[in-house]
C-alpha cells in the first residue's frame, strides 16, 4: 500500500484487488429487511421484500473517493452543457417540440449517473431519467450504518429526507408556482407490477411524513377534470414520472401528456429532462471533440468530458467499419431503458445486426466493468458492478453500486442487486 501522510492508503490497483478477492463484509439479508420494515409502516412491505430475494447484494462495494470525485466532475460538465443554447437547440428537437418547452426550468428529480470504473478512473455509460431505486438504498444505508460494514459511508444520507422534499419543492416553483404542491402522484405504467414499487412505496411514505399528500397512480387511471389533472376525486399538483414512455406518446399517457401539455400539471422528470440528457446520442455528441468544443463551456468541463467514452450514432455509411470494430463496442438503443434491446458488439448475429441498421441506435466503445466478489447460493462468485450517483440538477443525493451477472443489471443474480458503497482515500 502507499504511504500518504503517515498513513497506509490502498492505491486504485489495491482497491480493485480487494473488490476482486475480498471474501469479506457480508451483508444480511434478514437484518437489511428488518431495518427496513422497523422504519416504515406499509403493511405489503414484508411480502414484497420476502418476494424479491436478488434486491441487495450480499456484500458492498469498494470505491476510491478520487474516483467519485471523477465521476462528480462529469456530471456537471454535462450539467453545463446542457444549459447552453447551442446544445438545448439540438437536443430537444429529437423530441416532441411542444413538450419539450413546458416547464423549461425545472431540472428532473432523482436523475441516475451510472459509470464502471477502469483503471484510468470512471466511465460514465448512460443517463437516467427514470433512475429507480434511490429510496431502498436509502434504507439499505440505514440498516448498515452502524451494522457489519465499519467504514462504510452512506454518501448524502445524513439530510437525505429534507434533501427530498427541497428537491420537490424546488421542481415546484421552478414551473412557476408559489409556496409547495399538496399531492404529488407517483405515476408509473402497473406501478403494483413493478419490480421497485417498494422503491415507491418509500417514497410515499418519505413524502407523506414531509408533509407531501403523496398517492401511487397508474398513468392509465388518470382523467382530466374541471380542477385539473386527477386521480379518481384527488386533484394532482406535481407528477414524479416514472414512466418509461419518456415522450408521453403511448396511449396509456395521452392525459398526463394532455395535462402537461395545458400546463395544469408539474411533471419530473419530463419529456424536456430525457431529450437533454438520457438520450444516449447525447453521449454521441459530447464525445465529439470537435462538437463539445464549439460549446465554449469551462477547461475544467472540456477536460471532464474528454472522459466520456466514444459513442457514435449507427449509420447505414458507418456500417461496415461498426461491423468490422463490433467487438470492441457495445449497440445500444438510443432512447431505450434497462438494457432492453442492447447488444455486446462480440455477441452479434448477422440477424441482429441487421435489426440494428434499421436505425435508432448508438454503438459505444465497450467499457468492461470491474467486479466484486460476493457469496451466492452455490459459493463465491465474482459479479459484475456499476456505481449509481443519483443527482438533483447536478448534485449528488446518493450513491449506490448494482451488482449483477450477464450482460446489464437485472435483479435476477443469486448475491446481487443494490450495493452499499465503501469510500476509501485512494
Amino acid at each position: 500500500m502507499n504511504a500518504k501522510a503517515g498513513n497506509l492508503i490502498p492505491d486504485k490497483a489495491e482497491i480493485a484487488a480487494l473488490n476482486e478477492t475480498c471474501f469479506c463484509l457480508p451483508l444480511g439479508r434478514q437484518q437489511i429487511d428488518a431495518s427496513i420494515l422497523s422504519s416504515v409502516n406499509v403493511p405489503e412491505m414484508a411480502s414484497l421484500l420476502a418476494a424479491k430475494p436478488n434486491l441487495f447484494a450480499s456484500t458492498g462495494v469498494f470505491l476510491a473517493a478520487s474516483d467519485l470525485d471523477d465521476m462528480i466532475d462529469q456530471i456537471h460538465a454535462i450539467e453545463a452543457a446542457a444549459k447552453t443554447i447551442s446544445y438545448q437547440n439540438i437536443n430537444p428537437s429529437r423530441a416532441d417540440d411542444a413538450l419539450v418547452n413546458i416547464q423549461p426550468q425545472t431540472r428532473g428529480v432523482l436523475m441516475g449517473y451510472d459509470f464502471h470504473i477502469t483503471p484510468d478512473g470512471p466511465r460514465l455509460i448512460e443517463v437516467n431519467t427514470n433512475a429507480g431505486g434511490v429510496f431502498l438504498v436509502h434504507a439499505l444505508s440505514g440498516a448498515v450504518q452502524s451494522g457489519p460494514l465499519p467504514g462504510f459511508l452512506a454518501f448524502g444520507a445524513s439530510r437525505f429526507e429534507e434533501r427530498i422534499y427541497e428537491m420537490v419543492v424546488s421542481e415546484w416553483r421552478a414551473a412557476g408556482r408559489l409556496g409547495q404542491p399538496q399531492t404529488l402522484a407517483i405515476v408509473d405504467d402497473n406501478p403494483e407490477g413493478q419490480y421497485l414499487y417498494p422503491d415507491m412505496l418509500l417514497a410515499q411514505a418519505l413524502l407523506n411524513k414531509q408533509g407531501i399528500t403523496t398517492i401511487i397512480v397508474d398513468a392509465a387511471s388518470l382523467a382530466i377534470g374541471p380542477r385539473g389533472l386527477m386521480a379518481g376525486d384527488q386533484v394532482i399538483d406535481i407528477v414524479y414520472n416514472r414512466l418509461t414512455d419518456f415522450a408521453l406518446a403511448m396511449p396509456h399517457s395521452e392525459v398526463l401528456r394532455a395535462a402537461m401539455l395545458q400546463d395544469q400539471v408539474v411533471v419530473t422528470p419530463s419529456p424536456r429532462h430525457h431529450a437533454l440528457y438520457a438520450d444516449k446520442r447525447n453521449l454521441a455528441f459530447l464525445s465529439d471533440a470537435a462538437k463539445r468544443d464549439a460549446l465554449n463551456l469551462a477547461p475544467r468541463h472540456l477536460s471532464a468530458l474528454a472522459n466520456l467514452p466514444e459513442t457514435v450514432e449507427v449509420t447505414l455509411e458507418r456500417a461496415d467499419a461498426l461491423w468490422a470494430g463490433r467487438r470492441h463496442l457495445f449497440f445500444k438503443p438510443a432512447t431505450g431503458f434497462g438494457g432492453a434491446a442492447a447488444y455486446r458488439g462480440d455477441k452479434l448475429t448477422q440477424r441482429v445486426w441487421s435489426e440494428i441498421l434499421k436505425g435508432g441506435y448508438v454503438a459505444q466503445a465497450f467499457v468492461a466493468p470491474h467486479t466484486r466478489l460476493v457469496a451466492t447460493e452455490v459459493g463465491p462468485a465474482a459479479l459484475k458492478f456499476d456505481i449509481r450517483v443519483y443527482t438533483f440538477s447536478g448534485d449528488p443525493l446518493m450513491l449506490a453500486a448494482r451488482a449483477y451477472q450477464g450482460q446489464t443489471t437485472n435483479f435476477r443474480t443469486s448475491g446481487g442487486g443494490f450495493a452499499p458503497v465503501i469510500l476509501t482515500d485512494a
